[in-house]
């Protein structure tokens, strides 16, 4: 006899989004234990996403976010949140995650979306930066090598969207990237961030 019921099942589903056979084959695998049972299931899913990386992504939606103070727009941004099938983007889920990154956008201004999209000169100009910055100290070189390594790190934790902290942590508490890699494991698609576009009144672009 399996130590859970139809119930937890269902349970299980609505609190992760997989389907009746994942959900039940978590519980049996965690002997009924329904928060084992979600770690399972969320380490499954993480290892399956690795897997779906290079699988075209070509569907997907835009979601938008305008800043309205006073009713006089003064940001506006839409993030292109693509998917690999239709059903999956036009989900509840889908739909609502590409308007919380276009408003994640808006408020924490990233200029790219991966590390790897970041241009080579700036890295290089950034490093080179630090490090003149901090010979001018008289720190050892060892000690120099040290802070180009930090500071860069918070750079682009401050520039690259998915190394960015989710401005709205009442909802989720973690990294953008690793929200959205979440979601891939629950939709069980390649889901990513394609692109993103941020205009804002009087701003120049960078």
């Amino acid at each position: 006899m399996p130590d859970f019921t139809a119930k937890d099942v269902q349970k299980l589903r609505r609190a992760t989004g997989v389907g009746m056979m994942d959900a039940k084959k978590a519980l049996v695998e965690c002997g009924g234990d329904m928060d084992a049972a979600k770690g399972w299931l969320r380490e499954k899913g993480l290892a399956d996403v690795k897997k779906r990386a290079g699988r075209d992504a070509n569907q997907g939606t835009v979601g938008y976010y305008v800043h309205q103070p006073s009713g006089y727009p003064t940001v506006g941004v839409l993030v292109e949140l693509a998917s690999e099938t239709d059903f999956v983007a036009r989900s509840d889920r889908f739909q609502k995650m590409a308007r919380d990154l276009a408003m994640h956008v808006a408020a924490a201004q990233p200029r790219w979306v991966r590390i790897e999209d970041v241009p080579e000169e700036v890295v290089g100009k950034e490093k080179d930066l630090i490090a003149r910055e901090a010979r001018a100290t008289g720190k050892p070189e060892r000690v120099v090598e040290m802070i180009v390594t930090g500071r860069l790190r918070s750079y682009l934790k401050d520039h690259v969207l998915y190394e960015q902290e989710f401005i709205r942590t009442d909802q989720y508490e973690g990294k953008v990237g690793d929200m959205v890699t979440e979601l891939a494991a629950a939709m069980g698609e390649n889901i990513g961030v394609r692109r993103f576009s941020r205009i804002a009144v009087g701003e120049r672009e960078l």
